[in-house]
């Protein structure tokens, strides 16, 4: 069974049991600055199971493409993409765990084939501390599930991932309890950072395994369901939406429960051909089929290359299907680098010719199944690919003859890193395939290429700044829009940190440029995993909201004292003070006295992702951000 014929029959599989197929969100949402793309087949119903009735009912099915675009360094191994298909079903305040968990164990054996013997299953372990109970019902269910397909499944608490690695999977288990990390949803993240009022609960995912011999001992301990490595697979979760988080932080049940179900059509098309590697199933491998044909290379010995110009491309073609330009900014700016990014790898399988009109129509035909109501200018995809793709080899050639002519004016024929610099900034020829092109002709390269051509990029930006001082202050490096969106950003974290850490919190500086933002903080440890997580979802929150951003100028006095604005220096503020507010004036979530510039709404921010969180100085933290 392809990749195809899984997702059709998928959908007929839920619509017996009495769902409504509904139609995928595109992949660029209109009314979603929180994100640049739709990431998950459940955020398009994210507000229906907070509680919004849905018009088609309380059981729904669909198939969401999404894109994840954190994902794209890891794309080359045997399974990341930074496209995929997400098959969801979803009981809103309907059917729960007794009739969720068979269901999609019956989907998988009797519906695609796989077989019982190599599907592993995980569960919350629970949480003493929130009075939450261990989910043994839903290790009851599942252990009747195997008992029906013949198999005796043993349970192991492993507790966390760690303690797999140590331990790994002993004969006959097929049920293993995990902590919060591993199985428990809320927006938060883990049950500590599990945001007042919402829904949230444990989950169940499902593995696949394929086999003891894709175990890497060594690399990443003993295999099992939640480990590293290419033993296990994750091709679905099943998320109990049971309880919700009360005003003083504790837990309770909620009367009306939901089940959100996401499986990954890729994941499971491979465990269909039991084949680790997920660019072998239907949607990829004519692909690398065609990439063969053109580059005459192998993929055994090319696999890299080949598995990002497929996933690359892939995910060009969606977009640009749905109408997105190649552009300099978010959306388009990343279907950009995703064009450019396969045609790079292109030339290191020496494809040298215009190549993508032959790869595009292989990627639709696989796509045909997908309604125009998402794709609705798939006529027009090739010719807006293949503009950009002429367009990119245009910028490369002429690099490629300056650095000819670089060559030709040394002595000694050697190309250093300030060439290398001048190439990038002055001709747009990438620092990373110009050394990729000095190997290729077998020019010699200074010794020290890298160490110069960072020079050469720190001092641009010292005569950056040198030209910008005493223009802009407070930390900006200019007043251009997406820096002024970052300048916002900075007063949404500080009020995101108070709000979740510690009130006390108070900004010990910033540097924001275009490019991201630094932020310091005083506070004395580390933030865990968890709390760093939970601050990004409460910026992003916030910025979803669309919320006013106004400002007025007060005295001193009643800006600090009555007012509560936040500020850092107050003896040195004059006697006025400009005051920004985002939110309601009443309640606002944030307050302080700022020079500007500012948006006007959140929404205008985009995705803000946090990058690191370190330590800048004794006592003061630093978070490194961007927005997406």
């Amino acid at each position: 069974m392809n990749a195809s014929e899984i997702r059709q029959k998928f959908l007929e599989y839920q619509e017996k049991l009495g769902h409504k197929v509904i139609a995928p969100a595109p992949l660029v949402l209109e009314n979603d600055p929180t994100t640049l793309f739709t990431g998950s087949g459940m955020q398009p119903l994210l507000p229906y199971l907070l509680g919004k009735e849905h018009k088609d009912g309380k059981r729904l099915t669909d198939s969401q493409p999404s894109m994840r675009l954190q994902d794209i360094e890891d794309v080359g191994d045997p399974r990341h993409t930074t496209v995929f298909e997400m098959l969801g079903n979803w009981s809103l305040g309907d059917y729960f765990k007794k009739e969720q968990i068979p269901a999609f164990f019956e989907f998988l054996t009797k519906v695609v084939g796989l077989d019982p013997n190599k599907i592993y299953v995980t569960c919350f372990i629970g949480n003493e501390k929130y009075g939450i109970p261990k989910d043994t019902e839903a290790a009851e269910i599942w252990q009747e599930v195997f008992k029906k397909a013949g198999i005796d499944a043993k349970i192991a608490e492993i507790g966390s991932a760690e303690n797999g690695d140590k331990r790994g999977v002993k004969p006959g288990e097929h049920i293993f309890f995990y902590d919060d990390h591993e199985n428990w949803w809320s927006r938060g993240g883990g049950i500590e950072t599990t945001p007042i009022g919402d829904p949230c609960g444990p989950d169940s995912e499902v593995f696949y395994d394929f086999g003891e011999d894709k175990q890497d001992v060594e690399k990443y301990g003993k295999s099992h369901p939640a480990s590293d490595g290419a033993r296990f697979m994750e091709i679905g979760n099943q998320v109990f939406m049971q309880y919700k988080r009360n005003e003083d932080g504790t837990f309770s049940e909620l009367e009306k429960k939901n089940v959100d179900f996401g499986g990954g059509l890729e994941r499971i098309a491979a465990a269909s051909i039991d084949s680790f590697d997920v660019f072998k199933i239907s949607l990829l491998k004519p692909i690398i089929d065609k990439l063969e044909e053109i580059s005459g290379k192998s993929y055994e010995n090319n696999t890299d290359e080949m598995r990002i110009i497929a996933d690359h491309l892939r995910g060009a073609y969606l977009l640009s299907a749905q109408g997105l330009k190649p552009s300099n900014k978010q959306q388009g700016y990343a279907l950009r680098r995703l064009i450019r990014r396969a045609i790079l790898k292109a030339l290191d399988l020496g494809i040298a010719q215009n190549f993508i009109s032959e790869i595009i129509p292989i990627i639709a035909k696989n796509y045909e199944d997908l309604p125009d109501s998402i794709l609705t200018t798939r006529e027009d995809a090739i010719a807006t690919l293949e503009k950009e793709e002429k367009a990119f080899r245009q910028t490369l050639n002429k690099g490629l003859r300056e650095m000819k002519k670089m060559v030709e004016k040394d002595s000694d024929g050697v190309l250093n890193g300030y060439d290398l610099f001048k190439l990038q900034d002055t001709y747009g020829f990438p620092f990373e395939v110009s050394v990729e092109e000095v190997y290729r002709q077998n020019i010699k390269l200074s010794k020290n290429y890298k160490a110069e051509f960072d020079e050469a990029l720190e001092e641009q930006r010292n005569r950056s700044k040198t030209a910008s001082k005493g223009m802009f202050k407070g930390g900006l490096e200019d007043h251009g829009e997406t820096t002024t969106k970052y300048h916002t950003a900075t007063h949404l974290t500080l009020a995101a940190l108070q709000k979740l850490l510690d009130k006390n919190i108070g900004q010990q500086g910033s540097n924001i440029t275009s490019e991201r933002m630094r932020f310091d903080f005083n506070f004395e440890r580390k933030l865990t995993p968890e709390e760093k997580q939970a601050v990004e979802n409460q910026v992003n929150e916030w910025i979803f909201q669309d919320l006013p951003v106004s400002f007025a100028e007060y005295d001193k006095d009643y800006a600090k004292n009555t007012l509560k604005a936040h500020g850092q220096f107050w003896e040195k503020y004059p006697d006025k003070v400009k005051v920004y507010t985002i939110g309601d004036p009443e309640n606002p979530v944030s307050r302080e006295v700022c020079g500007g510039p500012h948006v006007e709404h959140t929404g205008e921010i985009g995705r803000y992702k946090i990058k690191k969180e370190e330590s800048s100085s004794a006592g003061v933290r630093r978070i490194k951000a961007i927005i997406e």
